[in-house]
């Protein structure tokens, strides 16, 4: 897969709700800045901390409104629509920074308000 195809599959994934297929997309040693989960190193962790996922938000959805690709690179601007299993409302704008290589996400940086993710983040889950 280039570039592009693999940004269209890490939405479709994320999407639909398929966390392990998901995290296939990433390399095995990815590398990932997530804005509330800090510092994430390999595949397999992201893939662990993916299984409390479907336990924290009973629906979500994250909407690519604008996609740049150069070569290797991605920035995907998006909108996140969730809510909790508490019936919280989680609606962010998103900036997700991508490096793909040979069909994998190699990097990952993600840029959003926190304030948003307050039920998410305070264990209100």
């Amino acid at each position: 897969m280039d570039t592009r195809q693999v940004i269209d599959r890490y939405y479709e994934l994320a999407n639909a709700g398929q966390w392990d297929d998901w995290c296939d997309l990433f390399a095995t040693d990815t590398r990932m800045d997530e804005q509330l989960a800090g510092h994430v190193e390999g595949r397999e962790t992201l893939r662990a901390m993916m299984k409390g996922f479907p336990q924290t938000y009973a629906s979500f959805a994250n909407l690519p409104r604008h996609v740049v690709v150069s070569d290797t690179h991605a920035a995907v601007v998006s909108h996140i629509s969730g809510r909790t299993r508490h019936g919280d409302t989680v609606e962010a704008d998103v900036c997700n920074y991508f490096e793909v290589s040979d069909g994998h996400i190699t990097y990952m940086a993600n840029f959003h308000d926190t304030v948003p993710f307050g039920p998410v983040r305070s264990g209100s889950r």
